[in-house]
């Protein structure tokens, strides 16, 4: 028979563990927690915003650099994935409101899309902020970012570019160097530097050394476009009038009754050839129409075609006018620019080679139709064209682009490696009158004049219309909403850029870095995990681990 001994006293009832938090409670406590962090990237993203035009409080741009990197250093990808489409989503709404006069459900929508991208940046960022010297490598992941968006999807969508923010500050003359991509990484790199120091002040083991030499690197960046001459000198000049005819409604339905859009810029045409004759207003080599002031196919349309003879004969010289084109088949027509002759009449032209999607053409018709009926207004497709704008315009050999084509570098390089000594962009703004886009559209000539070093006239059907020097100055501008002639002497230049020789090599070399940054992160991180689950012998992981 076993022997039992008893214990004296009662033994203490086991207590239940403390319950756990269940799985929903726990996903709460981190949205919690992660609000302030995605308030501060909203923020930050409005602040984006507001560099850009009509703001054009360009410091920001860099401050929102700054705080989206700081906000995503040291996070999991997807932790700075979703910072970065914190950031993102306000930035493009803000920017992007002019989209409103179609409908906000359109804005929303565009603005998720981009925003995705910036997405990615901030996870991409999280990444690459555990390397070494991930300031730069910060810096070259926007323009990875921005050569993305600027080519997907259907065919991309460039608005929002840092380097369109900075289109006369002191970054912009390194857009002779390397484009609008050089433009973007300087003053990222002056955003990532600024975050750099901010961290080395505020660490726990301050750096106040490394702080100041941040901070002047920031500065070098920002100071290094003064080191960049900008050509300007030509031995050519050319006089030319740019007519800004104006439309009856603007907003969606800005064409009004047929031949009103035509008869505005005729009549406009004819008074500066009457102001001419009265010696009131010089004489000009060429004239210059804008996107859509033909609302009618002068080819097939008799009255439209004798409008604009009747028109260019008045003035007397070459003219450039813009309009829509049927064909080549009854379910599409074409956006074109024609060098009208007051002799021989129509004559070279040029389609825009790059039509907006669901502006100027629906993708997928049959299907989304049934489920937007909005898009029914689109009614035919725009046909894209198959070549450059490189016209023979009176004695000047123009590039002609069409409206958004502005924002697409390789569009606007083109007409330039193929000879065109001054850049012209025609373009119908009458659907965003007095919503930002005409200043922002504005921004990016001015941009392209530094980058290949052409004088720029934009020819806007109700504004802005403007003069610009091959050094991005306004030297004329028209109000919107006005009918209004611009007369000027620009030069036509035949040197090329720096940006012009090197072509996209910029872009595609630091875009690469960018990538090749994030490769070696996740390479880094894949060897510290293995550190971890595998100790050397003898070892603890407080030795392995640093």
């Amino acid at each position: 028979m076993p022997v039992t001994q008893e214990r004296s006293g009662t033994a203490p009832e086991p207590q239940d563990p403390a319950p756990k938090p269940g799985r929903g409670a726990r996903a709460l406590a981190k949205v919690r927690a992660g609000l302030p962090r995605t308030g501060l990237a909203a923020l930050a993203g409005l602040l984006l915003a507001l560099a850009f035009p009509p703001y054009d409080l360009w410091p920001l741009s860099l401050l929102g650099v700054a705080a989206l990197s700081l906000l995503t250093r040291g996070r999991t990808f997807r932790q700075g994935a979703w910072t970065g489409f914190a950031f993102g989503f306000p930035f493009f709404l803000m920017l992007l409101s002019w989209l409103r006069v179609v409908g906000w459900d359109a804005t929303v929508g565009l603005s998720v899309v981009e925003a995705l991208f910036l997405a990615l940046l901030g996870g991409a960022l999280a990444l690459t902020s555990r390397l070494p010297g991930w300031a730069l490598w910060a810096a070259t992941l926007w323009v990875t970012q921005e050569w993305a968006r600027d080519r997907l999807p259907l065919g991309g969508f460039p608005w929002g570019r840092l380097a369109f923010a900075n289109t006369a500050t002191p970054y912009t003359p390194l857009a002779a160097i390397g484009g609008a991509p050089l433009v973007t990484f300087a003053v990222a790199l002056s955003g990532t530097l600024l975050a750099w120091a901010a961290l080395r002040l505020r660490g726990p083991g301050r750096a106040p050394r490394a702080a100041a030499l941040a901070a002047l690197g920031a500065v070098a960046a920002l100071l290094a476009g003064y080191l960049v001459p900008v050509p300007t000198a030509a031995t050519d000049t050319v006089k030319v009038a740019v007519v800004q005819g104006n439309v009856p409604n603007p907003g969606m339905d800005f064409l009004g009754r047929p031949m009103m859009v035509l008869n505005n810029h005729a009549t406009a045409t004819e008074r500066l050839a009457y102001d001419i004759s009265m010696g009131r207003a010089p004489r000009p080599d060429v004239v210059i129409w804008p996107e859509n002031s033909s609302d009618l196919d002068p080819f097939s349309d008799p009255l439209a075609r004798q409008r604009i003879d009747e028109a260019v004969q008045a003035v007397g010289v070459p003219t450039l006018v813009g309009t829509l084109v049927d064909g080549p088949d009854a379910q599409h027509v074409q956006n074109e620019g024609i060098v009208w002759d007051p002799v021989t009449g129509p004559g070279a032209s040029y389609t825009k080679q790059h039509p907006v999607p669901f502006g100027e053409y629906v993708p997928f018709r049959a299907q989304l139709m049934k489920v937007v009926t909005r898009l029914q207004r689109v009614a035919r497709d725009f046909y894209p064209g198959d070549h450059n704008g490189v016209m023979q315009l009176g004695p000047a050999k123009i590039g002609d682009v069409i409206c958004f084509e502005v924002a697409y570098d390789e569009i606007v390089r083109d007409t330039v490696d193929s000879g065109a000594r001054v850049l012209v962009v025609q373009t119908n703004n009458a659907t965003y009158a007095k919503t930002g886009q005409p200043e922002q559209q504005l921004a990016m000539s001015r941009l392209r004049a530094v980058e290949h070093g052409r004088a720029v006239l934009i020819a806007a059907t109700s504004g802005i219309s403007a003069v610009i020097a091959p050094d991005g100055t306004v030297e004329q501008r028209t109000a919107e909403l006005t009918r209004a002639e611009l007369s000027a002497t620009v030069p036509l230049r035949d040197g090329t850029t720096v940006a012009d020789r090197v072509g996209a090599a910029p872009e595609w070399t630091l875009a690469i870095g960018g990538l090749l940054a994030c490769g070696a992160a996740v390479l880094v991180g894949r060897r510290r995990k293995s550190a971890v689950g595998t100790p050397a012998t003898g070892e603890s992981l407080n030795q392995v681990v640093p």
